[in-house]
């Protein structure tokens, strides 16, 4: 339960173990809950965005964790394909960003994306694909990164956004 936290408290970024997952799916719970879907929705959805321990072989998962070891965020990535990418470009792809809503508009968020694209420039990649969810599209707009172009209607994401050169800003 993240009541009480304070952004003061120390808050790490740390790689996610097997451990972590029952709090981060209840993470990712809570913030879908906030989302501007109708209730069904949120309730069919909800599997598809919570994290399987087989899901930490292929994807990598960062967690905020307070010095308590309380989860109040998570940021999973993985390699991008290709096709959903700027033409000639390599990136990984931001599969989900979630934080508590107990501590929305705290930084959280940034410092997340901030582990993601450390390992953008770790793994030698141009980029950081982000697949958005409507609510979420000016969270990345404000983060400096490009909404690409909708080329193929019944193929592209519609809120495809991208971060490539100057990815530390």
């Amino acid at each position: 339960d993240p009541s009480g936290i304070k952004m003061r408290d120390h808050i790490s970024i740390q790689r996610a173990d097997p451990i972590h997952l029952e709090s981060v799916n209840q993470v990712v719970e809570r913030a879908l809950a906030t989302w501007l879907l109708p209730e069904r929705v949120k309730r069919l959805a909800l599997p598809g965005y919570q994290y399987q321990p087989y899901d930490l072989d292929h994807m990598a998962l960062a967690v905020a964790v307070t010095s308590d070891k309380r989860v109040l965020g998570v940021a999973a990535w993985e390699d991008a394909e290709p096709r959903d990418l700027p033409e000639g470009r390599t990136a990984l792809l931001l599969h989900g960003l979630h934080v508590d809503p107990a501590v929305h508009r705290q930084g959280l968020g940034r410092r997340l994306l901030a582990a993601a694209l450390e390992a953008v420039a770790g793994a030698g990649r141009d980029g950081l694909l982000v697949k958005a969810q409507t609510d979420a599209a000016s969270f990345f707009e404000a983060c400096s990164f490009e909404r690409l172009p909708v080329s193929d209607p019944a193929r592209d994401y519609e809120l495809r956004y991208w971060r490539g050169e100057g990815i530390a800003r």
